[in-house]
């Protein structure tokens, strides 16, 4: 991977992007679909301008780092002071929807196309979370109820995070972790103690009345904590997308003026990973990935997962809830396929396992076609809250 080449062709999309984000966000246009597309068309499938290969090591080092600054990002989100201001819908998206939609997706992957059900558990772990950002005009919009706005920005930011130990016990039963048993129980244990302790104790230090932050570089102090939690992760065996979780939650709960303060800085940051990830991830996407190395089960998995699987979750879930037809319709839509699948994705190529190939696609696939279809709406559903408010 030619890192100077992916530079110049993501500063050049990026540019684009922001000139057109106006547009975009009047229309069904979509920055995350630019990227993808991008990624597609300068990738080996197409014009071969970017050449990518899934197992390069820089493939695997930018989608932690993007995943790590997305997560750490997601829990300044729901410090436990905005959670137990309304936790009732979104607990019933997370506790109910969560699983449910997992072990749905698990049926289809086991009765569509084929795989036993170790895999299949696992495919349904790594696309169960959720990633509104994909469709930012409902969760940014102010003609959007609040409370939906709320249950999906609650929903995204934690379920990234509940999902992960799933995904790494499946991938550890299945052979493919190099940590079982006791030993996973102490990654996923450090990872999280980490994200605590380290955050608290920089904290600490800043209230002491010798030490504080001038205005202009609080901002930096969570960027630093961040920091120092993904450092001491990656040279302990602390597993660092907890530690981010963990961490950001943290900061978000002790100390709400830095979380406010690091909001603009840090979405930014995370927002540029993510798309950078994105143009890589399709690049990876070619039209043999899709159309020969993919069979037409894996279509029809995709389309199953997204149309069925989140909505029926969401329905049995949410029933009782008192959301109006409207807002419910929308927030069993809105479920697209998050960031955070497309790294879990990574890992499990990158594991071994006998499936691995076979469970990429049907990731990689569902990603795709998630990104397309629910950035591509949200626009349209936006209007239509706006619509109904105007009558009333």
């Amino acid at each position: 991977m030619d890192a100077g080449l992916l530079t110049l062709c993501f500063a050049v999309l990026l540019v684009i992007g922001v000139l057109i984000s106006e547009l975009a966000n009047r229309t069904v246009l979509s920055t995350a679909v630019l990227f993808l597309l991008g990624g597609f068309l300068l990738g080996p499938g197409a014009l071969n301008v970017l050449h990518i290969e899934a197992g390069d090591e820089g493939v695997s080092v930018l989608a932690e780092l993007a995943l790590f600054s997305v997560l750490y990002s997601d829990g300044m989100k729901v410090g436990f002071r905005d959670l137990r201001r309304a936790w009732r819908l979104p607990g019933r998206a997370l506790l109910l929807g969560l699983p449910i939609t997992l072990l749905l997706t698990a049926v289809a992957a086991h009765y569509i196309v084929g795989l036993d059900w170790l895999p299949s558990l696992l495919l349904g772990a790594v696309l169960s979370p959720t990633d509104p950002v994909f469709a930012a005009a409902i969760v940014g919009r102010e003609e959007v109820p609040g409370r939906l706005r709320h249950l999906l920005n609650v929903e995204s930011g934690l379920n990234d995070g509940l999902a992960l130990p799933i995904v790494l016990v499946l991938l550890a039963a299945s052979g493919g972790a190099d940590a079982s048993g006791w030993g996973l129980a102490w990654e996923l244990g450090l990872g999280v103690a980490i994200g605590v302790v380290v955050p608290l104790l920089v904290l600490s230090l800043e209230r002491l009345p010798f030490l504080a932050a001038t205005k202009s570089l609080q901002p930096l102090l969570p960027a630093a904590i961040g920091l120092l939690v993904l450092g001491l992760c990656l040279t302990t065996s602390g597993n660092l997308f907890l530690a981010a979780f963990a961490a950001g939650i943290t900061v978000a709960s002790f100390a709400p003026e830095f979380r406010h303060e690091f909001e603009q800085l840090g979405e930014l940051v995370a927002e540029q990973l993510k798309l950078l990830a994105i143009l890589v991830f399709g690049a990876l996407i070619t039209p043999a990935f899709l159309f020969q190395e993919t069979p037409w089960t894996g279509w029809v998995f995709a389309v199953i997962a997204l149309v069925l699987v989140r909505p029926l979750a969401l329905l049995i879930s949410l029933a009782g809830s008192g959301l109006a037809m409207r807002e419910q319709a929308a927030v069993m839509w809105f479920g697209p396929k998050g960031f955070a699948s497309v790294v879990y994705g990574l890992l499990v190529l990158d594991s071994g396992i006998a499936d691995a190939n076979v469970l990429f696609h049907l990731i990689a696939l569902t990603i795709a076609v998630s990104i397309i279809a629910h950035s591509s709406t949200d626009v349209v559903v936006a209007r239509q809250f706006k619509q109904e408010a105007s009558l009333r």
